[in-house]
C-alpha cells in the first residue's frame, strides 16, 4: 500500500516506522517546508493519506484529499467545529473519511469502559464527577480532542452534567483539568467522588506507537470504501 503521510512531525515519524514494519511504502511526507505547495495531484500518488498536520491545515489538507479522490485517515484534531460541512463534502464527492480524536486500540476500549461506567453512575448523585488530561507541551488544542469525546460520553449518560469547561466548576458542569506537561504521550483519568469514597478510570499511554498502529490499521481498513468511517467501525468489523 502506497501511503502519503500529511504531517511530518513525532505521530508521522511513528506512522511512516510502523507503516514501513508492515510491508507499506511511504510515497510522499509533507510538514512545514512544504505543505503550502502540496496540491491535490501530489496526493494521487497515494492509495491512502494519513493526516496527522496541524488544526489550522487539516481542513484544507482533507479537501485536496477527496478532490484527488483519495482516501483520508485523519488524526489531528482541534477542526471538529468544520466536521459537518467535511462530512458533506465526502459523501457528495463520493470520497472515504476515517476520522477519530485517538486511533489507540487502549482508549477505544477504554472509551466503551467510560461510557458503561457513565450509565451505571447517572443514578447515583451523590457522586460528581470530573476529568483530567495531560498531554505534551507541544500539543496544541486543550483540552484534547480524547478529552472533549470522553466529555460528551459522560454528559451523554450523566443527566445531572449539561456540558463540559475547563474553567467553570458550576455542579452542572463537567469540570476537565486539562495539563500540559514534557513529553507525555497522553493521560486521561475520569473520577467520580462521593464522601464515602472515590471510583476514578485511567488510561496512560506509554508512548505514541499505540496511536500510530491505530492509524496504520484504519488506513489498511478504508482502501476500497466510501463514506465517512470511526474507529467503532472497525473495531467492530
Amino acid at each position: 500500500m502506497n501511503i502519503a503521510l500529511s504531517g511530518y512531525g513525532k505521530m508521522g515519524k511513528e506512522i511512516e516506522a510502523i507503516a514501513l514494519q508492515r510491508g507499506h511504502t511511504i510515497v510522499l511526507k509533507t510538514g512545514r517546508a512544504n505543505a503550502a505547495s502540496i496540491t491535490a495531484e501530489d496526493f494521487r500518488k497515494a492509495d491512502v493519506v494519513i493526516e496527522f498536520s496541524t488544526p489550522d491545515t487539516v481542513t484544507a489538507n482533507i479537501r485536496k484529499c477527496l478532490e484527488a479522490q483519495v482516501p483520508v485517515v485523519v488524526g489531528t484534531t482541534g477542526w471538529y467545529d468544520t466536521f459537518e460541512t467535511i462530512a458533506e463534502e465526502c459523501l457528495q464527492k463520493d470520497g472515504a473519511l476515517f476520522h477519530a480524536t485517538n486511533f489507540s486500540l487502549g482508549v477505544n476500549l477504554f472509551m466503551k469502559v467510560n461510557s458503561y461506567l457513565a450509565e451505571l453512575m447517572n443514578k447515583y448523585d451523590s457522586y460528581d464527577v470530573e476529568m483530567e488530561e495531560i498531554h505534551h507541551i507541544h500539543k496544541l488544542d486543550k483540552p484534547s480532542g480524547t478529552a472533549i469525546t470522553l466529555a460528551r460520553q459522560v454528559i451523554e449518560h450523566i443527566d445531572r452534567k449539561k456540558n463540559w469547561s475547563i474553567s467553570d466548576r458550576h455542579p452542572e458542569t463537567l469540570f476537565i483539568k486539562d495539563l500540559r506537561e514534557g513529553e507525555v504521550p497522553g493521560t486521561h483519568i475520569i473520577k467520580y467522588t462521593s464522601e464515602i469514597d472515590d471510583i476514578e478510570i485511567m488510561h496512560k499511554a506509554h508512548n505514541r506507537k499505540g496511536f500510530a498502529l491505530g492509524a496504520v490499521i484504519a488506513a489498511e481498513y478504508i482502501i476500497g470504501k466510501k463514506g465517512i468511517f470511526t474507529m467503532q467501525d472497525l473495531m467492530t468489523s
